[in-house]
């Protein structure tokens, strides 16, 4: 499927945020590790989080999908797959990263594989991680990349990940630790990249019933005596998906109001709002709602987006329509996304007509006199909805294999039609 966009000018839209991949994510795991049973509200039903599912029933977990909930039985802490266990988490990384430390829960070994690109994604500085917890790993193909076999159990004690590539390698050892034999104390040697990540992560252990102590992003100790309880969980908007909607009113003019976002929302990806604010849009907050209005030109920023990742790409595009420079830093680990995001990003725009300069951590867009034309979406949703966005400020541009959407935001092209009526 391709799409392509016209271009448009002041823009009047009134949306609801759609639920948040990571919560999902998250909750989904959490709950199938504890007892009793979760039911999950308002979660979001799209690739990825499906992708999790099937892989947590194929563990033995029992799941029950309704149109807005999802049931999951838990299995307090000790999944019962019977053999030797292959999961294909096509090009989901959070999913195989979080559940890569669940196989330590499990009766017999996991092989977590994925799509060519989940191959090309390192996978190293977690399996060194969880072989310190008592985990053995095997790499099926090259060292340090999927697909690996792992086994074991989870004793616990110290361990130190690095996180500088993802913090969903930190992730997945803390969502596991609270059923760890011993109490699990987790150091990080270096800033981790996605820092907000580790702070939904906390958030839902805790809502879950886990003991979190922690030294900011240096230090995590986690108790083996408090385990994850079955509750009620609703799931908030998506600050991530949001952006797109914000982006909408930055580039086009006119005002974008979405509800369904919590003002006090862990979900690094609010500061995306702090951006929009600098660059001249009125950023008004009320309750869970959030209205942006573009209120005179946009002028270039530099700004640090190492924990908004999934907006970098939407800053971007705003960028381009700026009347001064914007420089993005703090983006490195975006080169092992679902696509090389900096590199693709930079070579997108110029075909476009765009002025960009790539340097190691950071991304510079200068003004330019942009045009139409073709973006191969290579896969990647945020590639395609960012640059879908873009094709609104300039019209004329077509998003190739669009259908690449339904990773994380099934909804989006239908909510776009809302945009151009």
């Amino acid at each position: 499927m391709n799409a392509t966009l016209p271009r448009l000018k002041s823009v009047q839209l009134a949306v609801s945020a759609p639920p948040s991949k990571s919560y999902t994510h998250r909750a989904l795991i959490i709950g199938a590790l504890g007892s009793g049973t979760t039911t999950i509200i308002q979660p979001l039903y799209a690739q990825d989080t499906r992708i999790t599912m099937n892989a947590l029933r194929m563990l033995g977990t029992t799941i029950t999908e309704k149109p807005d909930r999802i049931i999951v039985t838990g299995c307090n802490g000790t999944f019962s797959n019977p053999e030797t266990t292959t999961l294909d988490l096509d090009n989901s990384g959070t999913s195989l990263r979080l559940l890569a430390s669940l196989a330590l829960l499990c009766k017999n070994p996991l092989i977590l594989t994925g799509s060519p690109r989940m191959q090309e994604r390192p996978i190293g500085p977690l399996a060194e991680a969880l072989r310190h917890v008592g985990g053995s790993i095997t790499y099926v193909k090259n060292a340090g990349y999927p697909p690996l076999e792992v086994s074991g159990y989870l004793k616990g004690g110290p361990v130190t990940v690095d996180g500088t590539l993802s913090s969903q390698f930190i992730s997945s050892v803390l969502i596991a630790a609270p059923y760890a034999e011993t109490e699990v104390e987790v150091t990080i040697p270096s800033p981790p990249a996605s820092q907000s990540y580790l702070d939904i992560t906390v958030d839902v252990m805790r809502r879950f019933g886990a003991q979190v102590s922690r030294d900011a992003y240096a230090r995590f100790l986690v108790s083996n005596l408090k385990k994850y309880g079955g509750r009620t969980y609703v799931v908030e908007g998506d600050y991530s998906s949001s952006s797109y909607y914000f982006a909408i009113a930055a580039i086009c003019g006119g005002r974008v109001t979405v509800k369904n976002l919590p003002s006090g929302s862990k979900q690094g990806d609010r500061r995306f709002l702090d951006a929009l604010g600098k660059m001249g849009c009125e950023v008004t907050c009320s309750g869970d709602t959030v209205t942006v209005e573009r209120i005179r030109d946009l002028t270039g920023i530099t700004y640090d987006m190492s924990s908004s990742p999934d907006t970098v790409q939407t800053l971007c595009m705003v960028a381009a329509m700026a009347k001064t420079p914007t420089t993005i830093t703090g983006i490195s680990h975006l080169k092992y996304k679902e696509s090389d995001r900096i590199t693709g990003t930079a070579e997108r725009l110029k075909s476009l007509g765009g002025n960009v300069q790539v340097e190691n951590d950071r991304i510079t867009i200068y003004p330019a006199l942009l045009h139409g034309g073709i973006i191969d979406s290579d896969n990647d949703h945020r590639t395609a909805m960012s640059f879908a966005v873009l094709g609104f400020g300039i019209g004329g541009i077509t998003i190739r294999d669009a259908e690449c959407v339904s990773k994380s935001f099934p909804k989006f092209w239908d909510s776009l039609n809302e945009v151009m009526q």
